[in-house]
Protein backbone atom coordinates (compact mmCIF):
# COMPACT_ATOMS: atom_id res chain seq x y z
CA UNK A 1 0.00 0.00 0.00
CA UNK A 2 1.35 3.53 -1.32
CA UNK A 3 1.79 6.78 1.24
CA UNK A 4 -1.87 8.43 -0.79
CA UNK A 5 -3.73 4.61 -0.36
CA UNK A 6 -2.45 4.73 3.39
CA UNK A 7 -4.02 8.27 3.68
CA UNK A 8 -7.45 6.92 1.79
CA UNK A 9 -7.97 4.33 3.75
CA UNK A 10 -7.26 5.40 7.37
CA UNK A 11 -9.45 3.67 9.44
CA UNK A 12 -12.87 5.10 11.42
CA UNK A 13 -14.31 3.58 13.87
CA UNK A 14 -18.12 3.84 14.50
CA UNK A 15 -17.87 7.09 12.77
CA UNK A 16 -14.96 8.70 14.10
CA UNK A 17 -11.18 8.55 13.26
CA UNK A 18 -9.01 5.45 15.39
CA UNK A 19 -6.26 7.26 17.19
CA UNK A 20 -4.23 6.05 14.67
CA UNK A 21 -6.10 7.82 11.92
CA UNK A 22 -5.30 10.91 14.19
CA UNK A 23 -1.89 10.56 14.16
CA UNK A 24 -1.51 10.21 10.96
CA UNK A 25 -3.53 12.65 9.89
CA UNK A 26 -2.59 15.29 11.92
CA UNK A 27 0.73 14.52 11.12
CA UNK A 28 -0.18 14.84 7.18
CA UNK A 29 -1.95 18.08 7.61
CA UNK A 30 0.99 19.70 9.07
CA UNK A 31 3.39 18.57 6.50
CA UNK A 32 1.47 19.50 3.90
CA UNK A 33 0.80 23.01 5.70
CA UNK A 34 4.35 22.92 6.13
CA UNK A 35 5.28 22.62 2.77
CA UNK A 36 3.25 24.78 0.90
CA UNK A 37 3.90 27.42 3.56
CA UNK A 38 7.82 27.50 2.43
CA UNK A 39 7.01 27.62 -1.11
CA UNK A 40 4.56 30.52 -0.71
CA UNK A 41 6.69 32.48 1.90
CA UNK A 42 9.75 31.78 -0.91
CA UNK A 43 9.67 35.65 -1.70
CA UNK A 44 9.98 36.70 2.13
CA UNK A 45 12.61 33.94 3.31
CA UNK A 46 14.52 34.74 0.14
CA UNK A 47 15.14 38.49 0.78
CA UNK A 48 15.30 37.58 4.71
CA UNK A 49 18.21 35.43 4.44
CA UNK A 50 19.71 37.94 2.49
CA UNK A 51 19.16 40.43 5.23
CA UNK A 52 20.00 38.34 7.64
CA UNK A 53 23.58 37.46 6.20
CA UNK A 54 24.53 40.38 5.21
CA UNK A 55 23.74 42.09 8.40
CA UNK A 56 25.39 39.35 10.31
CA UNK A 57 28.76 40.09 7.74
CA UNK A 58 28.60 43.99 7.46
CA UNK A 59 26.78 45.26 9.97
CA UNK A 60 23.27 46.45 10.57
CA UNK A 61 21.17 50.00 9.72
CA UNK A 62 19.76 52.25 7.13
CA UNK A 63 22.78 53.75 7.25
CA UNK A 64 24.92 50.61 6.33
CA UNK A 65 24.74 49.93 2.13
CA UNK A 66 27.72 47.21 1.08
CA UNK A 67 29.13 47.70 -2.50
CA UNK A 68 30.63 45.02 -4.30
CA UNK A 69 33.13 47.06 -5.08
CA UNK A 70 35.07 44.49 -7.39
CA UNK A 71 31.94 43.16 -8.66
CA UNK A 72 30.51 40.12 -6.71
CA UNK A 73 31.76 36.53 -7.64
CA UNK A 74 31.31 33.22 -6.27
CA UNK A 75 32.24 34.14 -2.54
CA UNK A 76 28.74 35.76 -2.06
CA UNK A 77 27.02 32.68 -1.64
CA UNK A 78 22.92 34.63 -3.16
CA UNK A 79 20.38 33.32 -5.91
CA UNK A 80 21.87 34.60 -9.41
CA UNK A 81 23.69 37.33 -8.36
CA UNK A 82 24.84 39.41 -12.30
CA UNK A 83 28.71 39.48 -11.72
CA UNK A 84 28.41 41.98 -14.49
CA UNK A 85 27.77 45.38 -12.71
CA UNK A 86 28.55 46.60 -9.69
CA UNK A 87 25.84 45.96 -7.10
CA UNK A 88 24.77 47.49 -3.63
CA UNK A 89 23.02 45.95 -1.06
CA UNK A 90 20.82 47.69 1.59
CA UNK A 91 18.22 46.50 4.24
CA UNK A 92 15.77 49.33 5.74
CA UNK A 93 13.44 48.65 8.44
CA UNK A 94 10.59 51.20 8.65
CA UNK A 95 9.19 49.65 11.04
CA UNK A 96 11.95 50.29 13.66
CA UNK A 97 12.89 53.83 12.39
CA UNK A 98 9.61 55.23 10.37
CA UNK A 99 9.72 57.02 7.83
CA UNK A 100 13.39 56.93 5.82
CA UNK A 101 14.45 59.58 3.09
CA UNK A 102 16.57 57.71 0.32
CA UNK A 103 18.80 60.80 -1.70
CA UNK A 104 19.44 58.40 -5.07
CA UNK A 105 22.56 58.95 -6.94
CA UNK A 106 22.88 59.71 -10.84
CA UNK A 107 23.96 57.36 -13.14
CA UNK A 108 22.32 53.74 -11.24
CA UNK A 109 19.48 51.42 -12.02
CA UNK A 110 17.85 50.42 -9.03
CA UNK A 111 14.23 49.49 -6.95
CA UNK A 112 12.79 49.10 -3.74
CA UNK A 113 11.03 45.88 -2.77
CA UNK A 114 9.39 45.39 0.19
CA UNK A 115 9.65 42.13 2.02
CA UNK A 116 7.60 40.01 -0.13
CA UNK A 117 9.89 41.17 -3.09
CA UNK A 118 7.04 43.14 -4.63
CA UNK A 119 7.80 46.56 -6.08
CA UNK A 120 6.57 49.42 -4.19
CA UNK A 121 4.20 51.74 -5.23
CA UNK A 122 5.02 55.22 -6.06
CA UNK A 123 3.71 58.17 -7.47
CA UNK A 124 1.53 58.75 -10.14
CA UNK A 125 3.45 61.21 -12.97
CA UNK A 126 1.47 62.33 -16.21
CA UNK A 127 -0.78 59.42 -15.73
CA UNK A 128 2.27 56.75 -15.13
CA UNK A 129 2.11 55.13 -11.45
CA UNK A 130 5.74 54.31 -10.91
CA UNK A 131 6.00 51.37 -8.80
CA UNK A 132 10.04 49.85 -7.56
CA UNK A 133 11.62 51.48 -9.90
CA UNK A 134 14.64 53.93 -9.33
CA UNK A 135 17.11 56.14 -11.70
CA UNK A 136 17.64 54.87 -15.29
CA UNK A 137 14.13 52.79 -15.76
CA UNK A 138 12.35 55.21 -12.66
CA UNK A 139 11.08 58.78 -11.96
CA UNK A 140 14.70 60.54 -12.15
CA UNK A 141 15.39 58.75 -15.22
CA UNK A 142 18.73 58.44 -14.10
CA UNK A 143 19.37 61.90 -12.92
CA UNK A 144 19.62 61.11 -9.10
CA UNK A 145 16.37 61.98 -6.99
CA UNK A 146 15.36 62.06 -3.62
CA UNK A 147 12.98 59.24 -2.26
CA UNK A 148 10.40 58.93 0.75
CA UNK A 149 9.77 55.68 1.89
CA UNK A 150 6.17 55.32 4.14
CA UNK A 151 5.80 52.39 6.26
CA UNK A 152 2.32 50.20 6.25
CA UNK A 153 -0.58 52.31 8.07
CA UNK A 154 1.71 55.69 7.82
CA UNK A 155 -0.96 58.00 8.72
CA UNK A 156 1.51 61.25 9.42
CA UNK A 157 1.76 64.44 7.02
CA UNK A 158 2.25 63.85 3.37
CA UNK A 159 6.09 64.99 2.72
CA UNK A 160 5.86 67.80 0.84
CA UNK A 161 9.33 66.56 -1.24
CA UNK A 162 10.40 63.69 -2.79
CA UNK A 163 9.21 60.55 -4.77
CA UNK A 164 6.39 59.28 -1.96
CA UNK A 165 6.78 55.27 -1.77
CA UNK A 166 4.39 53.55 -0.13
CA UNK A 167 5.43 50.40 1.51
CA UNK A 168 2.95 47.19 2.09
CA UNK A 169 6.11 45.57 4.29
CA UNK A 170 8.05 47.03 7.16
CA UNK A 171 11.42 46.12 5.43
CA UNK A 172 12.62 47.54 2.61
CA UNK A 173 14.93 46.02 0.13
CA UNK A 174 17.48 49.14 -1.44
CA UNK A 175 18.89 47.55 -4.99
CA UNK A 176 21.82 49.49 -6.93
CA UNK A 177 23.37 48.53 -9.76
CA UNK A 178 25.74 50.50 -11.41
CA UNK A 179 27.45 49.92 -14.96
CA UNK A 180 31.02 49.91 -16.16
CA UNK A 181 32.67 50.14 -19.31
CA UNK A 182 35.94 49.46 -18.30
CA UNK A 183 36.28 46.11 -16.02
CA UNK A 184 39.72 47.26 -15.02
CA UNK A 185 38.35 50.14 -13.22
CA UNK A 186 35.27 50.11 -11.15
CA UNK A 187 36.18 53.59 -9.40
CA UNK A 188 33.41 55.58 -11.30
CA UNK A 189 30.47 53.42 -10.99
CA UNK A 190 31.82 52.86 -7.10
CA UNK A 191 31.88 56.28 -6.45
CA UNK A 192 28.39 57.05 -7.91
CA UNK A 193 26.74 54.35 -5.39
CA UNK A 194 28.44 56.69 -2.78
CA UNK A 195 26.68 59.72 -3.15
CA UNK A 196 23.76 57.64 -1.73
CA UNK A 197 22.36 59.23 1.70
CA UNK A 198 19.52 57.68 3.26
CA UNK A 199 18.11 58.92 7.00
CA UNK A 200 14.73 59.44 9.05
CA UNK A 201 12.00 61.87 7.55
CA UNK A 202 12.97 65.30 8.85
CA UNK A 203 15.97 63.90 10.70
CA UNK A 204 18.87 64.42 7.84
CA UNK A 205 20.68 66.61 10.62
CA UNK A 206 21.19 64.07 13.22
CA UNK A 207 21.30 60.81 10.97
CA UNK A 208 23.78 58.00 11.33
CA UNK A 209 26.65 58.66 8.82
CA UNK A 210 26.43 56.72 5.70
CA UNK A 211 28.71 53.38 5.48
CA UNK A 212 29.82 51.60 2.29
CA UNK A 213 31.45 48.13 3.45
CA UNK A 214 33.34 46.72 1.02
CA UNK A 215 31.90 43.30 -0.14
CA UNK A 216 33.64 41.81 -2.68
CA UNK A 217 35.60 38.67 -1.90
CA UNK A 218 34.00 38.65 1.49
CA UNK A 219 32.51 35.04 2.34
CA UNK A 220 29.00 36.03 3.05
CA UNK A 221 26.04 33.25 2.79
CA UNK A 222 22.70 34.83 1.57
CA UNK A 223 20.85 31.61 0.76
CA UNK A 224 17.65 30.43 1.96
CA UNK A 225 17.38 27.36 3.99
CA UNK A 226 16.49 23.98 2.08
CA UNK A 227 16.14 22.35 5.47
CA UNK A 228 13.86 22.75 8.85
CA UNK A 229 15.50 25.71 9.69
CA UNK A 230 13.79 28.03 7.05
CA UNK A 231 10.72 27.84 9.33
CA UNK A 232 13.09 29.74 12.33
CA UNK A 233 13.75 32.22 9.60
CA UNK A 234 9.76 32.05 8.61
CA UNK A 235 9.46 33.08 12.33
CA UNK A 236 11.38 35.85 12.60
CA UNK A 237 9.94 37.04 9.67
CA UNK A 238 6.64 36.62 10.88
CA UNK A 239 7.38 38.52 14.38
CA UNK A 240 8.97 41.49 12.72
CA UNK A 241 6.65 42.30 10.07
CA UNK A 242 3.40 43.80 9.99
CA UNK A 243 0.49 41.76 9.63
CA UNK A 244 -1.33 42.25 5.82
CA UNK A 245 -5.01 41.57 5.98
CA UNK A 246 -4.50 39.88 2.46
CA UNK A 247 -2.06 36.69 4.18
CA UNK A 248 -4.29 36.22 6.68
CA UNK A 249 -5.36 32.31 5.09
CA UNK A 250 -1.84 31.65 4.57
CA UNK A 251 -0.82 32.81 7.80
CA UNK A 252 -4.15 30.13 9.15
CA UNK A 253 -1.38 27.68 7.79
CA UNK A 254 1.43 29.17 9.78
CA UNK A 255 -0.52 28.84 12.87
CA UNK A 256 -0.92 24.77 12.12
CA UNK A 257 2.63 25.12 12.63
CA UNK A 258 3.07 26.73 15.50
CA UNK A 259 3.88 30.17 14.10
CA UNK A 260 2.12 33.18 15.20
CA UNK A 261 2.57 37.13 15.46
CA UNK A 262 3.10 37.26 19.10
CA UNK A 263 3.40 33.43 19.75
CA UNK A 264 7.02 31.98 20.79
CA UNK A 265 7.81 29.31 18.08
CA UNK A 266 8.65 25.71 20.02
CA UNK A 267 7.68 22.93 18.26
CA UNK A 268 8.44 19.71 19.93
CA UNK A 269 11.09 16.98 18.88
CA UNK A 270 8.75 15.18 16.34
CA UNK A 271 7.33 18.16 14.88
CA UNK A 272 10.55 19.45 14.43
CA UNK A 273 11.31 16.45 12.12
CA UNK A 274 8.43 16.56 10.53
CA UNK A 275 8.84 20.42 9.46
CA UNK A 276 12.67 19.42 8.45
CA UNK A 277 11.34 16.57 6.07
CA UNK A 278 8.19 19.34 4.79
CA UNK A 279 11.16 22.18 4.20
CA UNK A 280 13.61 19.29 2.45
CA UNK A 281 10.53 18.37 0.51
CA UNK A 282 9.26 21.67 -0.78
CA UNK A 283 12.88 22.82 -1.80
CA UNK A 284 13.40 19.76 -4.37
CA UNK A 285 9.41 20.92 -5.01
CA UNK A 286 10.95 24.10 -5.50
CA UNK A 287 13.22 22.84 -8.31
CA UNK A 288 11.24 20.69 -10.17
CA UNK A 289 8.99 23.69 -10.40
CA UNK A 290 11.88 25.64 -11.86
CA UNK A 291 13.50 22.40 -14.14
CA UNK A 292 9.96 20.97 -15.16
CA UNK A 293 6.93 23.17 -14.73
CA UNK A 294 7.53 26.70 -15.71
CA UNK A 295 8.45 25.72 -19.14
CA UNK A 296 5.36 24.26 -19.38
CA UNK A 297 3.52 27.55 -18.53
CA UNK A 298 1.80 30.10 -20.69
CA UNK A 299 5.09 32.24 -22.73
CA UNK A 300 7.32 30.00 -20.44
CA UNK A 301 9.71 29.63 -22.98
CA UNK A 302 10.59 32.54 -24.75
CA UNK A 303 11.55 30.67 -28.50
CA UNK A 304 9.78 27.78 -29.81
CA UNK A 305 11.17 24.70 -29.59
CA UNK A 306 14.36 26.46 -27.60
CA UNK A 307 14.50 25.69 -23.78
CA UNK A 308 15.67 29.06 -22.85
CA UNK A 309 13.04 29.98 -20.00
CA UNK A 310 11.02 33.39 -19.19
CA UNK A 311 9.78 33.38 -15.59
CA UNK A 312 7.77 37.02 -16.35
CA UNK A 313 5.89 35.24 -19.33
CA UNK A 314 2.55 37.56 -19.17
CA UNK A 315 5.23 41.32 -17.45
CA UNK A 316 3.78 41.06 -14.62
CA UNK A 317 5.76 41.74 -10.98
CA UNK A 318 3.25 39.76 -9.23
CA UNK A 319 2.74 36.85 -11.51
CA UNK A 320 -0.83 38.19 -12.16
CA UNK A 321 -0.81 38.72 -15.76
CA UNK A 322 -3.78 36.52 -16.74
CA UNK A 323 -6.32 38.79 -14.41
CA UNK A 324 -7.84 35.45 -12.58
CA UNK A 325 -5.40 33.70 -10.81
CA UNK A 326 -1.70 34.23 -9.51
CA UNK A 327 0.57 31.97 -11.62
CA UNK A 328 2.32 29.56 -8.78
CA UNK A 329 4.43 27.99 -10.70
CA UNK A 330 6.26 31.20 -12.24
CA UNK A 331 6.46 32.88 -8.57
CA UNK A 332 8.22 29.67 -7.36
CA UNK A 333 10.20 29.08 -10.09
CA UNK A 334 11.32 32.71 -9.89
CA UNK A 335 12.25 33.04 -6.01
CA UNK A 336 13.68 29.89 -5.63
CA UNK A 337 16.37 30.90 -7.89
CA UNK A 338 16.36 34.76 -7.68
CA UNK A 339 15.14 38.13 -5.67
CA UNK A 340 13.93 41.23 -6.65
CA UNK A 341 12.00 42.46 -9.50
CA UNK A 342 10.38 45.79 -10.56
CA UNK A 343 8.62 46.87 -13.90
CA UNK A 344 12.22 47.79 -15.41
CA UNK A 345 12.61 44.34 -15.30
CA UNK A 346 9.96 42.45 -16.82
CA UNK A 347 7.95 44.84 -18.96
CA UNK A 348 9.30 44.95 -22.98
CA UNK A 349 11.01 48.02 -23.47
CA UNK A 350 13.08 48.93 -25.87
CA UNK A 351 16.41 50.06 -25.47
CA UNK A 352 15.47 50.52 -22.05
CA UNK A 353 15.36 47.61 -19.26
CA UNK A 354 17.13 43.92 -19.21
CA UNK A 355 15.73 40.58 -20.60
CA UNK A 356 16.99 37.73 -18.56
CA UNK A 357 16.96 33.96 -20.66
CA UNK A 358 17.87 31.11 -18.72
CA UNK A 359 18.14 27.27 -19.56
CA UNK A 360 19.27 24.21 -18.21
CA UNK A 361 19.29 21.88 -20.82
CA UNK A 362 21.26 21.39 -24.07
CA UNK A 363 19.93 21.12 -27.50
CA UNK A 364 18.52 17.54 -26.71
CA UNK A 365 16.87 18.43 -24.03
CA UNK A 366 18.91 16.91 -21.67
CA UNK A 367 20.34 18.60 -18.38
CA UNK A 368 23.76 20.93 -18.29
CA UNK A 369 26.40 18.43 -16.67
CA UNK A 370 29.61 19.57 -15.43
CA UNK A 371 31.60 17.03 -17.24
CA UNK A 372 31.04 17.68 -20.58
CA UNK A 373 31.42 20.79 -22.92
CA UNK A 374 29.00 22.46 -25.03
CA UNK A 375 28.81 25.58 -27.54
CA UNK A 376 26.73 28.43 -27.51
CA UNK A 377 26.43 30.49 -30.56
CA UNK A 378 25.54 34.18 -30.42
CA UNK A 379 24.64 35.34 -33.68
CA UNK A 380 26.29 38.72 -34.75
CA UNK A 381 24.04 42.11 -34.03
CA UNK A 382 23.73 40.89 -29.98
CA UNK A 383 20.94 43.68 -29.26
CA UNK A 384 22.38 44.75 -25.81
CA UNK A 385 22.47 48.75 -26.19
CA UNK A 386 24.08 48.63 -22.68
CA UNK A 387 25.72 45.08 -22.90
CA UNK A 388 25.37 41.85 -22.78
CA UNK A 389 26.13 38.58 -20.80
CA UNK A 390 26.35 35.41 -20.01
CA UNK A 391 26.58 33.70 -16.68
CA UNK A 392 26.24 30.45 -14.78
CA UNK A 393 24.86 29.06 -11.76
CA UNK A 394 25.13 26.32 -9.32
CA UNK A 395 21.69 24.07 -10.40
CA UNK A 396 21.02 23.01 -6.45
CA UNK A 397 22.03 27.10 -5.07
CA UNK A 398 21.42 28.88 -8.13
CA UNK A 399 24.59 30.75 -6.49
CA UNK A 400 26.98 31.92 -8.51
CA UNK A 401 29.26 28.62 -9.94
CA UNK A 402 32.32 27.96 -8.00
CA UNK A 403 34.47 27.20 -10.90
CA UNK A 404 37.97 28.62 -10.40
CA UNK A 405 37.62 31.38 -12.39
CA UNK A 406 37.41 35.34 -10.99
CA UNK A 407 33.40 35.52 -12.22
CA UNK A 408 31.76 32.78 -13.73
CA UNK A 409 30.70 34.84 -16.88
CA UNK A 410 31.33 36.59 -19.78
CA UNK A 411 30.62 40.09 -20.81
CA UNK A 412 30.74 42.76 -23.95
CA UNK A 413 33.18 44.50 -21.39
CA UNK A 414 35.20 41.19 -21.47
CA UNK A 415 35.61 41.88 -25.09
CA UNK A 416 35.23 37.89 -25.67
CA UNK A 417 36.59 36.63 -29.09
CA UNK A 418 34.22 37.57 -32.16
CA UNK A 419 34.29 34.96 -34.89
CA UNK A 420 34.58 37.13 -38.54
CA UNK A 421 30.56 37.17 -39.00
CA UNK A 422 30.54 39.01 -36.12
CA UNK A 423 28.88 36.27 -34.06
CA UNK A 424 30.66 35.00 -30.52
CA UNK A 425 30.62 31.26 -29.46
CA UNK A 426 30.75 30.87 -26.23
CA UNK A 427 32.41 27.40 -24.65
CA UNK A 428 31.33 25.97 -21.52
CA UNK A 429 33.09 22.68 -19.99
CA UNK A 430 35.73 21.52 -16.91
CA UNK A 431 38.86 22.03 -19.84
CA UNK A 432 38.90 24.65 -22.60
CA UNK A 433 37.81 23.21 -25.56
CA UNK A 434 39.97 23.46 -28.90
CA UNK A 435 38.81 26.29 -30.33
CA UNK A 436 38.18 28.31 -27.24
CA UNK A 437 40.56 31.11 -25.30
CA UNK A 438 40.38 32.25 -21.96
CA UNK A 439 37.76 35.31 -23.57
CA UNK A 440 35.00 32.81 -24.08
CA UNK A 441 35.34 29.85 -22.12
CA UNK A 442 33.15 29.34 -18.59
CA UNK A 443 34.73 26.45 -16.69
CA UNK A 444 32.31 24.06 -14.81
CA UNK A 445 32.78 21.17 -12.68
CA UNK A 446 32.48 17.85 -13.09
CA UNK A 447 29.62 16.76 -10.50
CA UNK A 448 27.94 19.85 -10.47
CA UNK A 449 24.98 20.39 -12.80
CA UNK A 450 24.69 24.47 -13.75
CA UNK A 451 22.27 26.60 -15.58
CA UNK A 452 23.00 29.47 -18.06
CA UNK A 453 21.30 32.56 -18.29
CA UNK A 454 21.56 35.27 -20.95
CA UNK A 455 21.23 39.04 -19.69
CA UNK A 456 20.34 41.58 -22.31
CA UNK A 457 20.54 45.03 -20.90
CA UNK A 458 18.69 47.38 -23.18
CA UNK A 459 17.52 44.55 -25.09
CA UNK A 460 16.76 45.45 -28.91
CA UNK A 461 13.85 45.42 -30.71
CA UNK A 462 15.27 42.07 -32.53
CA UNK A 463 15.12 40.19 -29.44
CA UNK A 464 11.23 41.20 -29.27
CA UNK A 465 10.27 40.17 -32.61
CA UNK A 466 12.15 36.88 -32.77
CA UNK A 467 14.99 38.29 -35.64
CA UNK A 468 17.54 37.86 -33.46
CA UNK A 469 17.66 34.53 -30.91
CA UNK A 470 20.71 33.10 -29.12
CA UNK A 471 21.27 29.43 -30.13
CA UNK A 472 21.05 26.02 -28.18
CA UNK A 473 24.10 24.92 -26.35
CA UNK A 474 25.52 21.61 -28.07
CA UNK A 475 27.56 18.91 -26.32
CA UNK A 476 31.03 18.61 -28.45
CA UNK A 477 32.52 16.25 -26.05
Amino acid sequence: MGHYDELAEAGFDGGFPTAETVRLLRDELVFQRAVQSYLWSLPAINIWAMKEGSEATFGSGYHVLPIWQDRIDAKTLVTTPNFDVVYAMGYLDLGLHGPLVVEAPAGVQGMFDDFWQRPIAGPTIDGQLWRGDVGLAGPDAGKGGTYVLLPPGYDGPEPADGYVYRSRTNNVFLFWRAFFADPSDLSDAVGRIEQTVVYPLGARAGAAAMQFPRASGVACNMLFPSDGTYFELLDRFIQNEAVDPYDLDMRGFLHTLGIEKGRTFAPDPADRALLDKAARTAFKISKVTVTSLLPLEPGGTYFPDQPWVNTFAGQNTEFQSSATFTNLEQRTAFFAAAYSDSPGMVVDLVGKGAKYPATMKDVNGDPLAGGRSYSLRLPPDIPAALFWSVAIYDSVTASGLDNGQRFPSINTMDKPTANPDGSHDIYFGPDKPAGADDTNWLATVPGKGYFVILRLYGPGAEFFDQTWKPGDLHPIS
